[in-house]
C-alpha cells in the first residue's frame, strides 16, 4: 500500500530538521529562513517492528523487510497560503496528494531562529495552519457546480453533502470532525479535502522543555481538538540521535528522561492513524511485514503480495505471532494444532503470521 504523510508547519518550525532525522541523513535543506524547502522532499521510513528480528532468527534468514511509511516534507505555510501567498497553492497541492498530515508546532525559543510572526505561540500557529487548509477546502467546495436536473442520484447527493460540509467549515471546524454516515464516507472521498485527512501533532521543544514537557503542554487542550494526539520531541535532539551510535543514542535519550526515540513513535502513530495493521510472513527468503487496512479479509491481504493472489486465493494458514515464537516456527505450531486454515471471509488480525495457498 502507498502510505504517504505530509509534514507541515510554519516556516522554521523544525519540519526539515525532523524530516532529516526521520531519514537518518540530510536530504532536506534545514536552513534558517522561510521557504528553505521549495519542492517537497520525500523519504521512505521503516515502521519499527522488533517482531521481525525475532522471526528472522527462527526461520534463519538475514533479510528483514519492515512496513514502510512515506513522509513528505512540505515547504512552510504562511497566512494567505490558500490564496497563493508564499507559493501556497503549490504547497497545498503537495499536501492534497498525501493520506494524513503531521502538524509540526514550534514550542522552542531561539533568538537565532526567526519566527514569521516574531513570537513563539503554538496555539496561534496551529490556528493559522488550520485556517489556511480550511479556506482551501472551502474553495474546493465552492467550485462544485450544482448538478443539472438529469444528474445521477450520486451526483445530487455529493452536491448536498458539499453544502453541508461548507456550513460545517464556516464554523472553523475541520472536516474530519464532521459526522458522516456510511454512504457519505464514500462520497466525500471525491472532494479530497485537506482538513478531512487524519491529523497528528508534533510539539517541537527545546531539550530543556522536553524535560518538563507535561508542564509545557498544560495548555494543549486549548490548542488542539478533542481526542487529538500529540508527540513531544526535540527535532534538534532527534537529528543528533540519528547520527549517533546505539550507545550514544541511549545516553542522549537518558539525559532528557526518554527511553525511546520519538521518531520511532511518529512512524508507528502515523501507521495507526491511517487505520493500518501488519500481517507477517516468515521464511528462508525473508521476514516481512505487509501493510493492510484494518478489517481487510484474507484474499485482500493476499493481493498485497501479488494482485493475482486475490482471485486465485484458496485458503490461508495462520498462526499468531505469540504461538509461532513459542513453538519455534511453522512445524512446531502445526504439531501443536496452533496453526489453522482460514477461508475467504477471515478478517485479518494485527500480527497474523500467514502462508497463503493460491490456485493456478
Amino acid at each position: 500500500m502507498n502510505i504517504s504523510i505530509a509534514i507541515v508547519g510554519l516556516p522554521n518550525a523544525g519540519k526539515s530538521t525532523l524530516f532529516n532525522a526521520l531519514l537518518r541523513k540530510q536530504q532536506a535543506l534545514a536552513a534558517n529562513y522561510p521557504f528553505a524547502t521549495i519542492e517537497p522532499n520525500t523519504g521512505i521510513v521503516p515502521v519499527p517492528d522488533e517482531r521481525l528480528n525475532v522471526l528472522a532468527k527462527i526461520v534463519h534468514t538475514e533479510k528483514i523487510v519492515p512496513a514502510l511509511v512515506e513522509f513528505v516534507d512540505v515547504a512552510g505555510l504562511v497566512k494567505g497560503a490558500h490564496s497563493g501567498e508564499g507559493l501556497g497553492n503549490k504547497f497545498l497541492s503537495h499536501i492534497r496528494e498525501t493520506s494524513a498530515i503531521v502538524y509540526v508546532l514550534r514550542f522552542f525559543e531561539d533568538p537565532d531562529v526567526i519566527h514569521v510572526a516574531n513570537k513563539v505561540d503554538p496555539a496561534e500557529d496551529l490556528a493559522t495552519l488550520n485556517e489556511e487548509l480550511l479556506l482551501s477546502d472551502l474553495q474546493t467546495l465552492d467550485n462544485m457546480k450544482e448538478p443539472k436536473q438529469n444528474a445521477s442520484k450520486e451526483q445530487k447527493e455529493a452536491y448536498e453533502l458539499a453544502q453541508l460540509l461548507k456550513k460545517h467549515l464556516d464554523t472553523g471546524i475541520p472536516a474530519r470532525e464532521f459526522e458522516l454516515d456510511i454512504e457519505q464516507k464514500q462520497l466525500v472521498k471525491q472532494f479530497n479535502l485537506l482538513t478531512m485527512k487524519p491529523a497528528i501533532y508534533v510539539a517541537n521543544m527545546s531539550e530543556e522543555q522536553l524535560q518538563n514537557k507535561d508542564a509545557v503542554l498544560a495548555e494543549w487542550s486549548r490548542i488542539a481538538h478533542p481526542g487529538s494526539q500529540i508527540i513531544t520531541l526535540s527535532a534538534k535532539l532527534e537529528s543528533e540521535l540519528s547520527e549517533a551510535t546505539d550507545e550514544e543514542r541511549k545516553e542522549l535519550l537518558s539525559s532528557v528522561g526518554i527511553t525511546e526515540s520519538a521518531l520511532d513513535q511518529l512512524a508507528r502513530v502515523g501507521y495507526e492513524t491511517l487505520n493500518l495493521i501488519s500481517f507477517l510472513t516468515a521464511g528462508e527468503i525473508e521476514a516481512r511485514a505487509w501493510t493492510i487496512l484494518k478489517g481487510a479479509k484474507a484474499p485482500q491481504a493476499a493481493a498485497v503480495i501479488h494482485t493475482d493472489f486475490e482471485k486465485k486465493f484458496i485458503k490461508a494458514d495462520i498462526v499468531s505471532y505469540k504461538d509461532f515464537v513459542a513453538e519455534n516456527g511453522w512445524v512446531g505450531s502445526r504439531a501443536k494444532g496452533l496453526a489453522r486454515s482460514e477461508g475467504k471471509e477471515y478478517v485479518m488480525q494485527e500480527g497474523d503470521i500467514v502462508e497463503f495457498k493460491i490456485g493456478a
